[in-house]
């Protein structure tokens, strides 16, 4: 039988929504905190968060906007942007009594010092008020999440225990938990894979077909692997959950913001325009800028980034930074 926690969903974004269903379907004492009034009170009123979900969301959940609300609780889990990271838990560590084991679920690094976010918590939450640091990702869609369809994700720690009780916390019917201690690579390939699916919208958007996609997500993963090794992860972690599951889900889905934002760069032959426009949160922007000044610090091959970087940050046309891929050196492809 399994102990109800009480459990802060940090966000009332689409992706906390969702965890915050699984954790109020398996018994525990859910809590949504948000900024935005609309969403909070949409949540409460009328049970569902109609900015991200056509469907009814569970009538258990509660949001709310005072912080100081999630002061008591077991565990915080934070389903917050990349950007927003930093800020939101330095606000919390001031309302927080007592330690807390503190989830992230966000696929990324810091803009400014190019931490992975598991350091970025440490840093940021004084041992005194955390038990531990547990990075809960994998391939995972919110709109398949709170249809309650079929997911898998891991439990990723260097605690093995606090990862055992997040996944014994989570894991239902629906929703399967695996462990993880690969911090290093699962973190790394959670967030490349968001620079590759970019890349697999923009083959999209400009009319390329599978075949261009199924060398894209390969040669990716190649890149993944290259990078995380480099960085310490484990060879094997790319083979998995956080590595090719994830990049396969999220290269290949109109549900992946990554991909939408990449395929409408395709359709409109250059990022300029969506760069301007866009208003949503896209992961894989930031995330290419790191891995490519971090790539080029380190001595990293990563054609594929590269390229996905210029067309990001130096206006090079999509057709163009594909045919310069295409001639390049030919080689082994285990090299």
């Amino acid at each position: 039988m399994k102990v109800s926690m009480k459990v802060s969903v940090l966000g009332t974004g689409s992706w906390g929504t969702a965890l915050a269903q699984v954790l109020n379907d398996n018994g525990h004492d859910v809590l949504l905190w948000g900024i935005d009034q609309g969403e909070v009170d949409d949540i409460n009123l009328n049970h569902h968060n109609s900015k991200y979900f056509e469907t009814e969301i569970s009538h258990g959940l509660r949001a709310v906007t005072d912080l100081n609300e999630v002061r008591d609780s077991d565990i915080l889990l934070a389903a917050v942007p990349t950007m927003a990271l930093e800020s939101v838990l330095q606000k919390v560590t001031d309302v927080m009594d007592h330690p807390a084991i503190i989830i992230n679920v966000a696929k990324g690094f810091h803009p400014v010092t190019h931490d992975r976010l598991s350091t970025v918590i440490a840093k940021t939450v004084p041992e005194e008020k955390r038990k531990a640091i547990v990075s809960l990702i994998g391939p995972s869609h919110a709109e398949e999440v709170i249809l309650r369809k079929v997911t898998a994700v891991n439990a990723v720690s260097d605690d093995e225990e606090a990862a055992i009780l997040i996944q014994k916390t989570f894991s239902n019917h629906y929703f399967r938990v695996y462990r993880n201690t690969d911090v290093i690579g699962a973190e790394v390939g959670v967030a490349i894979k968001n620079v590759m699916a970019i890349a697999s919208g923009i083959l999209e958007g400009i009319g390329q077909g599978d075949n261009a996609k199924a060398a894209l997500m390969t040669r990716g993963l190649a890149e993944m692997t290259r990078f995380g090794t480099a960085l310490g992860g484990k060879k094997e972690t790319y083979l998995g959950l956080d590595g090719v599951g994830d990049l396969i889900v999220t290269c290949t889905s109109r549900h992946s913001r990554n991909f939408m934002a990449g395929y409408q760069i395709g359709l409109d032959g250059g990022a300029e325009k969506f760069l301007k426009e866009n208003k949503k949160t896209v992961e894989g922007i930031l995330a290419c800028r790191v891995v490519y000044e971090e790539a080029k610090r380190r001595g990293i091959e990563m054609p594929i980034t590269e390229k996905v970087y210029a067309v990001l940050y130096e206006g090079e046309k999509p057709q163009d930074a594909i045919m310069e891929l295409m001639a390049r050196d030919l080689k082994s492809e285990v090299q």
